[in-house]
This record gives C-alpha cells, structure tokens and sequence, in this order.
C-alpha cells in the first residue's frame, strides 16, 4: 500500500506537549512541602531552592524569587510584622483552601469514580439521586421520574412494531435513594510516636483531614465534619488550623478523645453519627478528677485499657459507631484493637500509610450508605 493511500482521508499535525507555567510547576511542589513543614513557609522555600538546584525547577526568566512575588500576588502569601518587630511570611486562607483541594484531589482522584450526589442509604426515597435500578411505574410517582427510552422498550417487545402501544404496565421509573445527613468526628493521635523511628505519620493524617474536610464542604454540605486532635489531652480544631498541625511530647489519651467526640455529637441533630480515630500507638494517658494524669507507656496498662473500653461501650449505647485506622503493625496492639471494636460493634483497619486517605474515603461513604435510622 503506497503511502498516498494510506494517508488519504486523514489530517496529520504535529503533536505539541501542553505547556506548564514556571508558576504552576513550583506550586505543586510547593504546596507538598509546606504540608509537610507545618506551614513554616521559610523552611519550605528553603526545600524548594535545594531541589531547584538538583532539578532545575527554574528558569533564567522565572526565579524563585519571581515565584514567591507571584504567591503575594496571587494572595496564597502575606507579609505580617511580628511583635518584636521583624517580618514574617504567613500562609493565607486562599493557600489553606488550596491544600485542601490538592489533599482532596491526591486521594480522591486515586478512587474509582462513583455516582454522583450525596451519600446513599440502602433505602429507596425521593431524591435526585439516581442508582441506575429500574421498577415499574407505581401510582404516585412524578410523571418526570418515568424513563421514557426503557418504557418504550418495554412497550415494543410487550406489543410488537406492528401494534404498537404504551400502557401503564410498559411504564418503569428508575430508583433513586435517600440523602441522609452524615454528623462525623475524625480524631488524629498527636502524641510523639506519630514521628518516632524515622517515619512520618502525622502528615498523611492531616492529608488525609484536609481532604475529607475539602471533600464535605465542596460536596456534601449538609453533613458535618468536627476534627479534634488528642495526646495527653483533647481538644477541636478548626479547618484554617490543619496544614498547621504537628506531633507533642504527648502520650495517648484515647479516652479524652473519645469523651469529646461524644460531647460533640450529642450536640448534632442528624441521626446518622460516627467517629474515625487515627491513631499508631496504644493508649497510655488517663486525666484522673484531681487533675493530675496517669501515664504507663510500657506495655498495655489494665487500667487505661478498660476505661478505653467502657467509652467504646458508651458510644455504642449512643448508636456511634466508631472506625479505628490502626497505621502500625504492633501485633501486641491488635487483641486490643479487636476487643475495643467489639465493645463499640464498630470496624477496625491495620493500614500503612500508603492506602490510608482512600480507606477512610471508601469507609466514609459505605458508613453513609449503610446507617439509617
């Protein structure tokens, strides 16, 4: 076959690779580095100019320095005097937004993509939420939620071509399913171990906080999403604090986080309540009523365990269920793993850190889908 002919018929042009700006290049990278530094926006530009200079991120015509202008320019950036006087560089909410978004994008994007809308239940409503099932027409339904391309079908090969007619008995509607409203409490270990022995768990945590937190706020407005954060003690932390977040010099005290996620869902009307804790330790931490704390970091303390145990019991009394993410393999810690969930009636993961933001994405919607009261 000569060429003419096997060309004829087609336009060939040349194939030009999209071209990325010098700005959004680094700023991908850029948004990496400052969630792992905590928001130090210094220390993330220092990382920044040690791997332009291995990979020549830069250009003669667009320098670091003309990046960190177009960041001020742009708002990601302000320039802030500090009370002794000396300039400092903050992150501002567009950039927190930002991580947000990437942090969403990161893990969610890696997920099979399912259908759209809110959270599903595994009851049968009146919604916009399409489950692509079908039933037959039944009295009642709305005249627009008939599906006029199966119906017609039906009617064809219940009648023929020849003699062709639409009844009531052709008609089918397809299924859709309630949006139920979702009240959810994620819990973050704090405590040292979180960076102990080389590895970094605090980071994909609050990746994977900033995600979840992007992913309700951008598509299920009506749920809610409360984070708190435990070591020796607990407490709530906003949207804006989370790229912010770092390990103590705590010891776990799982169950002041588990008593404050209960005070916070109690105060939430929706029905459907549950709690994600993240952690990689045992706990080791009890506030006793004199104020003073019982700490035992060796082994599995008897008493910090079955106070442990009486709030998953507690929690279950309330119908919350919870979902631990243990992300170490201690296997010491999986008989109390397991007697914690039985307590609660609730799931447990032993997860590395790889897979951790889909997990809890995956166990966020199927926990949507399942519990409805």
């Amino acid at each position: 076959m000569k060429r003419e002919e096997l060309t004829r018929g087609f336009a060939f042009e040349t194939y030009y690779e999209e071209e990325v700006h010098p700005f959004d290049r680094l700023f991908e990278v850029f948004k990496e580095l400052i969630t792992y530094t905590s928001g130090d926006f210094q220390e993330a530009l220092d990382w920044l100019g040690q791997l332009n200079q291995e990979y020549e991120l830069t250009t003669p015509e667009y320098t670091l320095e003309d990046f960190v202008e177009d960041l001020k320019r742009k708002g990601y950036i302000q320039q802030r005097v500090k009370p002794d006087g000396k300039a400092e560089i903050k992150m501002t909410s567009k950039l927190e937004q930002a991580l947000r978004q990437r942090a969403l994008n990161q893990i969610f994007g890696k997920m099979r993509k399912g259908s759209a809308g809110n959270h599903k239940t595994g009851y049968s409503g009146s919604s916009d939420d399409k489950v692509g099932e079908y039933r037959s027409f039944r009295y009642g339904d709305a005249p627009e939620r008939i599906n006029i391309t199966e119906s017609l079908k039906n009617a064809q090969i219940n009648h023929g071509l020849h003699n062709f007619k639409l009844t009531e008995e052709d008609l089918v509607v397809e299924d859709s399913q309630f949006k139920a409203k979702m009240s959810t409490v994620l819990m973050i270990d704090i405590s040292h171990s979180m960076i102990l022995y080389g590895e970094d768990r605090i980071t994909p945590a609050k990746k994977v906080a900033m995600a979840l937190s992007e992913l309700i706020v951008s598509r299920y407005p009506k749920d809610t999403l409360d984070i708190i954060v435990f070591g020796n003690d607990a407490w709530p932390i906003q949207l804006k604090d989370l790229p912010y977040l770092q390990v103590g010099p705590f010891h776990t005290n799982t169950v002041a986080g588990l008593q404050l996620a209960m005070d916070i869902l109690r105060r939430k009307r929706n029905a459907n309540k549950q709690i994600f804790m993240i952690t990689d330790g045992k706990p080791s931490c009890l506030r006793l009523s004199d104020g003073q704390y019982y700490k035992n970091a060796m082994g599995l303390d008897p008493y910090i365990v079955t106070q442990c145990y009486n709030k998953a019991a507690q929690a279950r009394k309330l119908s919350i269920p919870i979902t631990t993410f243990m992300i170490a393999s201690d296997p010491y810690l999986q008989q109390f793993v397991e007697e914690f969930t039985a307590s609660n009636q609730g799931k447990a993961y032993y997860t590395g850190l790889n897979g951790l933001g889909e997990m809890i994405f995956e166990d966020y919607e199927n926990n949507r889908r399942k519990r409805m009261y």
